[in-house]
């Protein structure tokens, strides 16, 4: 599977009245053609921000290093690599929404409530393609749409972001999104606010999306269902690292890090009524643990926990790309 994106040790840092903290530390992991990379861990976790940083949308004063590299495309073949986190914001709003885009959690926080839907589309699309005349701009905005699976098209871009529901309003950002025709696509917990058959039909569609337009797709969610229905591989990620990663149904099934086995056990299921929860909680950023950040809630923990922070090393018995950052994998 060629790749579409590779990160090492990418790293976020941001500036604080207690000095710099890193809600992304030293994480690495790629991304192949058409493949779907679910990225999970409570909220605080750093999974939000590494999105925000490949799309060179993190906050003012952030420092990032490291690499990513993104396989940019020239009429339909492979072309050159672009570098995320050394690219200029000139590069970068070239790569942004026509290379890589991202579909946010609330829409209604990303749409713009004065325009139509379908004059925020055509604005995506013109940002790429200035030469583009406006009837072309609106036939792509308009198959944008159909794409979207929105029913009556032609009407709902005419229409305000406030006069849909909130799936069709969930489509709309994935027609947005996908109009320049990006390759890969990052969706932020984008079920979280929308009731289970409307979550089971975005799902869907981008499930469709992903197999017809060949994108490859990171999914950020906390639902670990979620990812088993739709990623080919999981990143577990926890106080901005990941602790362990490997093809998904293998970590679902076989999890080696103490956090994963917690997640899944706070996971609701139909033979169980109550649910494990995991004591504690995320540690703050400004004063993180000695040694391994889970080791003040995890019950295997031992003394060499506190002595510092362990690799991400393959787990015994495991496929070779199933990995986890415990020093009691062996």
């Amino acid at each position: 599977m060629a790749p579409r994106l590779g990160v090492r040790g990418l790293t976020v840092e941001l500036p604080t009245r207690a000095g710099w903290v890193k809600p992304v530390n030293d994480v690495s992991f790629t991304l192949g053609e058409g493949e779907t990379l679910g990225i999970v861990g409570e909220s605080g976790s750093g999974k939000t921000m590494l999105s925000l940083a490949l799309m060179g949308l993190d906050p003012p004063g952030a420092r990032r290093s490291g690499e990513a590299w993104l396989h940019r495309s020239r009429n339909g073949a492979s072309g050159e690599r672009a570098n995320l986190v050394a690219a200029g914001e000139a590069e970068m709003r070239a790569i942004r929404g026509g290379e890589i885009a991202m579909i946010f959690q609330e829409p209604m926080t990303v749409l713009n409530p004065v325009m139509r839907v379908g004059a925020q589309i055509e604005e995506a699309i013109r940002a790429h393609e200035r030469n583009l005349a406006r009837s072309e701009v609106r036939r792509r905005a308009i198959e944008a749409i159909e794409r979207a699976a929105i029913p009556e098209p032609e009407r709902r871009a005419r229409q305000y972001p406030h006069q849909l529901s909130g799936g069709l309003r969930q489509r709309a950002m994935i027609a947005m999104a996908l109009a320049a025709g990006p390759r890969v696509l990052i969706a932020d917990e984008p079920t979280t606010a929308l009731d289970v058959t409307v979550q089971k039909q975005i799902l869907e569609l981008l499930e469709t999306l992903r197999r017809d337009l060949r994108l490859s797709l990171i999914f950020i969610t906390h639902d670990l269902g979620v990812v088993a229905q739709i990623a080919d591989r999981v990143a577990v990620m926890y106080a901005g690292r990941i602790v362990e990663q490997g093809r998904a149904g293998e970590v679902l099934r076989h999890p080696r890090h103490p956090y994963t086995e917690g997640l899944l056990r706070a996971a609701p299921r139909l033979e169980r009524e109550k649910l494990a929860s995991i004591p504690g909680a995320v540690p703050s950023l400004d004063a993180p643990p000695p040694g391994c950040a889970f080791a003040p809630r995890c019950s295997r923990k031992v003394a060499d926990c506190d002595a510092r922070v362990p690799e991400l090393i393959h787990a015994s018995g495991a496929p070779e790309d199933h990995r986890a950052r415990c020093i009691l994998v062996r």
